[in-house]
């Protein structure tokens, strides 16, 4: 359980200190002796070390892993064990466990209706455990209305019920929210962290696994694709290397509709295999035979998944976008590297010849606006700019002789 985890050694024995709480003199005890554990590590967290609460939020950049970290804590409070066990961990693994409550979003924004029916549900008493545990991955995503419905659930949870709250920073949620939890803040994990642990999940050689733990910038879920997919690295490269080409207008919106192009081939990837699995579940769920007509009766339902399907494809493609935009980043901070002589903090090391002639080509005044039109382009598309319109304007300003 804990040992999926990478880089977060403070932050794990805190949560293992608060899951081995028990009331009582034999749970004050154990917790005293956990706390202590977790005390010496120094986790980041907000509160004393040996505090359980009912309401945490754990935070950290993208790819730090937030989610993994609060699926390890429910499993450990919901096994009534800090270590959890087998049993258990499959169960949350497999979204089955009957204590155990997901709120998440496949679109842009999670519905205020889903946040109230989670709300509801949050009352039932827990079923085979101490604790009915509600994950609330990118809580950042919950627009204000939506938050204030939460807000008041948070001021007075039930007794054995547990929040935990993932968002990339405190300053995603509103302040009344977060007064109201228990704050617990990660790290970025080191490239050495995360291609260990790239080598261990998937068996692949070590040189491999720093390539892709380098090229993530210690992102592991970006990372786990770049380990696996030799055509996921491909699209990478292919990203770098028509941005390096840009020379003139023409060229600059050429590459605008390559990239986009290159995103919607990601997204592809990352939901074509879902989007089947997910249809072939839900007719065998409802009786109906590979091949055979679907029911006037039952077409509602298809429809319904085909909507959610739809709803992802957009984000799928806005994520893969925004992938596209951070590996720019990484590239033209290359080249800036370079330009004040720092070769030993390249990132794209198999690209670094031909990061070396760009850098000629430009002053850092120039690299250090590029970047400025990269983080600009990102906002425009966060606002619902036409992304072919953004990527457009942030190539132009690319050209160089």
């Amino acid at each position: 359980m804990w040992s999926e985890l990478t880089g977060q050694a403070e932050a794990i024995a805190l949560f293992r200190a608060a899951a081995s709480f028990q009331p009582g003199a034999a749970g004050d005890a154990a917790r005293a002796d956990a706390a202590q554990e977790a005390s010496a590590s120094g986790a980041a967290a907000s509160g004393p070390a040996n505090q359980m609460t009912h309401s945490w939020l754990i935070t950290g950049p993208a790819g730090s892993g937030r989610s993994n970290l609060a699926f390890a804590f429910a499993t450990a409070l919901l096994s009534g064990n800090p270590d959890g066990d087998e049993a258990t961990a499959a169960q949350v693994t497999a979204r089955s466990h009957p204590d155990l409550q997901v709120l998440t979003t496949e679109g842009v924004i999670i519905k205020i209706a889903d946040v109230r029916e989670t709300v509801r549900r949050s009352h039932y008493s827990p079923s085979v455990g101490r604790y009915r545990v509600i994950i609330v991955e990118d809580a950042d995503r919950m627009a204000e209305h939506a938050s204030n419905v939460l807000l008041k659930e948070l001021e007075e949870p039930p007794e054995r019920t547990v929040w935990i709250l993932c968002a990339p920073s405190e300053a995603d949620l509103l302040p009344t929210i977060r007064s109201r939890v228990r704050s617990v803040r990660l790290r970025v994990p080191t490239v050495a962290d995360v291609a260990e642990l790239l080598v261990k999940r998937n068996d692949i050689s070590p040189e491999l696994a720093e390539r892709a733990a380098r090229e993530a910038q210690s992102h592991i879920g970006m990372a786990q694709r770049l380990a696996t997919s030799a055509e996921a690295r491909d699209r990478r490269q292919e990203t770098l290397t028509t941005a390096l080409e840009v020379r003139s207008v023409s060229n600059a919106v050429l590459a605008a509709a390559r990239l986009l192009a290159i995103a919607g081939a990601d997204a592809e990837a990352i939901t074509e295999q879902r989007d089947a699995q997910e249809r072939e579940h839900t007719l065998r769920s409802l009786g109906i035979a590979p091949g055979q007509a679907i029911p006037p009766g039952l077409r509602g339902q298809i429809k319904a998944m085909e909507d959610d399907q739809k709803r992802r494809a957009k984000r799928s493609l806005r994520d893969g976008i925004d992938r596209i935009l951070v590996d720019l980043s990484s590239l033209f901070r290359d080249v800036i590297m370079l330009q004040l002589g720092r070769t030993d903090a390249v990132i794209n090391r198999e690209l670094e010849g031909t990061i070396a002639a760009a850098a000629t080509r430009s002053t850092p005044a120039e690299t250090l606006a590029t970047l400025d039109a990269i983080t600009t382009a990102r906002h425009r598309i966060e606002a619902n700019v036409a992304p072919l319109l953004a990527l457009e304007a942030m190539l132009v300003s690319f050209r160089r002789g």
